[in-house]
Protein backbone atom coordinates (compact mmCIF):
# COMPACT_ATOMS: atom_id res chain seq x y z
CA UNK A 1 0.00 0.00 0.00
CA UNK A 2 2.91 2.45 0.49
CA UNK A 3 4.23 2.00 -2.45
CA UNK A 4 0.69 3.06 -4.06
CA UNK A 5 0.41 6.23 -1.70
CA UNK A 6 3.78 7.55 -2.54
CA UNK A 7 3.41 6.73 -5.97
CA UNK A 8 0.51 9.00 -6.30
CA UNK A 9 1.35 11.67 -3.64
CA UNK A 10 4.55 11.82 -5.67
CA UNK A 11 3.43 12.06 -9.02
CA UNK A 12 0.66 15.01 -8.10
CA UNK A 13 3.72 17.09 -6.50
CA UNK A 14 5.75 16.33 -9.73
CA UNK A 15 2.52 17.70 -12.06
CA UNK A 16 2.34 21.24 -10.43
CA UNK A 17 3.00 23.26 -13.85
CA UNK A 18 5.33 25.33 -12.31
CA UNK A 19 6.04 27.21 -15.89
CA UNK A 20 2.70 27.32 -16.85
CA UNK A 21 1.58 28.46 -13.98
CA UNK A 22 4.06 31.56 -13.67
CA UNK A 23 4.09 32.14 -17.10
CA UNK A 24 0.31 32.34 -17.17
CA UNK A 25 0.63 34.71 -13.99
CA UNK A 26 3.20 37.11 -15.52
CA UNK A 27 2.98 36.84 -18.99
CA UNK A 28 -0.29 35.32 -20.27
CA UNK A 29 1.08 33.30 -22.64
CA UNK A 30 0.62 29.40 -22.31
CA UNK A 31 4.13 28.12 -22.15
CA UNK A 32 3.11 24.73 -24.82
CA UNK A 33 2.80 27.31 -27.46
CA UNK A 34 6.11 29.34 -27.17
CA UNK A 35 9.65 28.48 -27.61
CA UNK A 36 10.28 24.97 -28.09
CA UNK A 37 6.85 24.34 -25.75
CA UNK A 38 8.73 22.68 -23.01
CA UNK A 39 7.31 23.36 -19.64
CA UNK A 40 10.57 23.89 -18.18
CA UNK A 41 13.06 26.15 -16.61
CA UNK A 42 14.98 26.98 -19.64
CA UNK A 43 12.21 27.37 -21.67
CA UNK A 44 10.43 29.70 -19.64
CA UNK A 45 13.75 31.99 -19.12
CA UNK A 46 13.74 31.59 -23.12
CA UNK A 47 9.89 33.10 -23.71
CA UNK A 48 9.73 35.55 -20.96
CA UNK A 49 13.29 37.01 -20.96
CA UNK A 50 13.46 36.83 -17.03
CA UNK A 51 16.36 35.64 -15.00
CA UNK A 52 13.82 35.61 -12.50
CA UNK A 53 11.00 33.49 -13.70
CA UNK A 54 13.79 31.01 -15.61
CA UNK A 55 15.24 30.74 -11.67
CA UNK A 56 11.84 30.20 -10.20
CA UNK A 57 10.66 27.49 -11.80
CA UNK A 58 14.23 25.50 -11.94
CA UNK A 59 14.43 25.59 -8.43
CA UNK A 60 10.66 25.10 -7.82
CA UNK A 61 10.93 22.20 -10.05
CA UNK A 62 14.23 20.95 -7.87
CA UNK A 63 12.10 21.32 -4.93
CA UNK A 64 8.92 18.76 -6.35
CA UNK A 65 11.58 16.04 -6.45
CA UNK A 66 13.32 16.93 -3.32
CA UNK A 67 9.96 16.71 -1.36
CA UNK A 68 8.32 13.58 -3.12
CA UNK A 69 11.96 11.78 -1.70
CA UNK A 70 11.44 13.17 1.76
CA UNK A 71 8.17 12.24 2.12
CA UNK A 72 8.51 9.07 1.32
CA UNK A 73 11.85 8.98 3.58
CA UNK A 74 9.70 10.06 6.08
CA UNK A 75 7.41 6.65 5.65
CA UNK A 76 10.56 4.02 5.34
CA UNK A 77 13.76 5.79 5.57
CA UNK A 78 15.75 2.22 4.77
CA UNK A 79 13.07 1.29 1.60
CA UNK A 80 15.30 2.32 -1.29
CA UNK A 81 12.86 0.44 -3.93
CA UNK A 82 10.00 3.00 -2.20
CA UNK A 83 12.48 6.36 -2.18
CA UNK A 84 13.22 5.33 -6.24
CA UNK A 85 9.36 5.35 -6.77
CA UNK A 86 9.36 8.55 -5.27
CA UNK A 87 11.83 10.02 -7.68
CA UNK A 88 10.55 7.96 -10.77
CA UNK A 89 6.77 9.74 -10.17
CA UNK A 90 7.66 13.05 -8.98
CA UNK A 91 9.48 12.63 -12.78
CA UNK A 92 6.85 11.24 -14.63
CA UNK A 93 3.98 13.79 -13.03
CA UNK A 94 6.92 16.79 -14.06
CA UNK A 95 7.19 15.38 -17.48
CA UNK A 96 3.51 14.41 -18.12
CA UNK A 97 1.49 16.74 -16.34
CA UNK A 98 -2.57 15.59 -15.64
CA UNK A 99 -3.35 19.09 -15.31
CA UNK A 100 -1.84 20.51 -18.44
CA UNK A 101 -3.14 17.52 -20.97
CA UNK A 102 0.46 15.64 -20.26
CA UNK A 103 2.88 18.28 -21.27
CA UNK A 104 5.71 18.81 -19.36
CA UNK A 105 9.26 19.64 -18.83
CA UNK A 106 12.50 17.49 -19.63
CA UNK A 107 12.36 16.26 -15.60
CA UNK A 108 16.44 17.46 -15.43
CA UNK A 109 15.95 19.73 -12.44
CA UNK A 110 13.24 17.37 -10.73
CA UNK A 111 15.47 14.55 -11.19
CA UNK A 112 18.48 16.42 -9.76
CA UNK A 113 16.38 17.33 -6.60
CA UNK A 114 14.80 14.00 -6.24
CA UNK A 115 18.40 12.00 -6.22
CA UNK A 116 19.87 14.36 -3.86
CA UNK A 117 18.99 13.20 -0.85
CA UNK A 118 19.27 9.73 -1.85
CA UNK A 119 21.50 8.93 -4.74
CA UNK A 120 23.89 12.22 -4.86
CA UNK A 121 26.68 11.19 -6.22
CA UNK A 122 24.69 9.87 -9.53
CA UNK A 123 23.42 14.01 -9.75
CA UNK A 124 27.18 14.85 -9.63
CA UNK A 125 28.44 12.69 -12.16
CA UNK A 126 25.61 13.90 -14.24
CA UNK A 127 26.17 17.56 -13.09
CA UNK A 128 30.20 17.27 -14.55
CA UNK A 129 29.66 15.32 -17.63
CA UNK A 130 26.92 18.24 -18.01
CA UNK A 131 29.62 20.93 -17.70
CA UNK A 132 32.18 18.14 -20.02
CA UNK A 133 30.05 18.53 -23.34
CA UNK A 134 28.86 21.70 -22.89
CA UNK A 135 31.92 23.06 -22.62
CA UNK A 136 32.97 21.33 -25.38
CA UNK A 137 29.58 21.82 -27.65
CA UNK A 138 28.07 24.84 -26.32
CA UNK A 139 24.63 23.07 -26.84
CA UNK A 140 22.48 22.46 -23.47
CA UNK A 141 20.66 19.54 -25.37
CA UNK A 142 23.54 18.19 -26.22
CA UNK A 143 25.14 18.65 -22.84
CA UNK A 144 21.62 16.76 -21.34
CA UNK A 145 21.74 14.19 -23.69
CA UNK A 146 25.45 12.60 -23.73
CA UNK A 147 25.43 13.19 -19.66
CA UNK A 148 22.49 10.75 -19.60
CA UNK A 149 23.37 8.28 -21.58
CA UNK A 150 26.60 8.08 -19.77
CA UNK A 151 25.72 8.56 -16.66
CA UNK A 152 23.64 5.38 -16.64
CA UNK A 153 27.10 3.79 -18.31
CA UNK A 154 29.07 4.97 -15.01
CA UNK A 155 26.33 3.59 -13.13
CA UNK A 156 26.58 -0.16 -14.87
CA UNK A 157 30.49 0.05 -13.97
CA UNK A 158 30.49 1.63 -10.80
CA UNK A 159 27.50 0.38 -8.90
CA UNK A 160 29.57 -1.10 -5.87
CA UNK A 161 30.75 2.39 -5.30
CA UNK A 162 27.63 4.17 -5.63
CA UNK A 163 25.38 1.81 -3.61
CA UNK A 164 27.88 2.90 -1.01
CA UNK A 165 27.35 6.28 -1.41
CA UNK A 166 23.24 5.52 -1.76
CA UNK A 167 21.10 6.79 1.15
CA UNK A 168 20.03 4.37 2.09
CA UNK A 169 21.84 1.39 0.03
CA UNK A 170 19.77 -0.41 -2.66
CA UNK A 171 19.28 -4.15 -1.98
CA UNK A 172 20.89 -5.25 -4.73
CA UNK A 173 22.15 -3.70 -8.15
CA UNK A 174 19.80 -4.44 -9.81
CA UNK A 175 17.51 -2.25 -7.51
CA UNK A 176 19.97 0.88 -8.30
CA UNK A 177 19.80 -0.11 -12.09
CA UNK A 178 16.09 -0.66 -12.60
CA UNK A 179 15.43 2.66 -10.58
CA UNK A 180 18.17 4.57 -12.98
CA UNK A 181 17.65 3.03 -15.54
CA UNK A 182 13.62 4.13 -15.46
CA UNK A 183 14.49 7.63 -14.46
CA UNK A 184 17.25 8.28 -17.10
CA UNK A 185 14.76 7.12 -19.77
CA UNK A 186 12.59 9.31 -19.18
CA UNK A 187 14.75 12.41 -19.75
CA UNK A 188 16.02 10.26 -22.52
CA UNK A 189 12.85 10.10 -24.03
CA UNK A 190 11.84 14.39 -23.67
CA UNK A 191 14.92 14.78 -25.33
CA UNK A 192 14.27 13.17 -28.83
CA UNK A 193 12.79 16.29 -30.30
CA UNK A 194 15.73 17.87 -29.30
CA UNK A 195 17.61 15.92 -30.55
CA UNK A 196 16.16 15.61 -34.15
CA UNK A 197 16.10 18.89 -34.06
CA UNK A 198 20.22 18.96 -33.59
CA UNK A 199 20.72 16.37 -36.70
CA UNK A 200 18.25 18.53 -38.82
CA UNK A 201 20.44 21.25 -38.46
CA UNK A 202 23.39 19.14 -38.78
CA UNK A 203 22.09 17.69 -41.93
CA UNK A 204 21.15 20.85 -43.40
CA UNK A 205 24.37 22.63 -42.87
CA UNK A 206 26.37 19.99 -44.59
Amino acid sequence: MNYLVIAVISYLIGSIPTAYILLKRFRSVDIRNEGSGNVGGHNAYEVSKSKWIGGGVAVTDFLKGLIAVFIAKQIDPQNFILIGIAALFAVIGHCFSVWIGFHGGRGLATTAGATILFLPFTAIIWGVLWLIVYLKFKNIHLGNIWATIFTFIIIILSSEILINYSYPQPGSNWELYIISFLVLSIIFFKHLEPMKEIFRKRVKAN
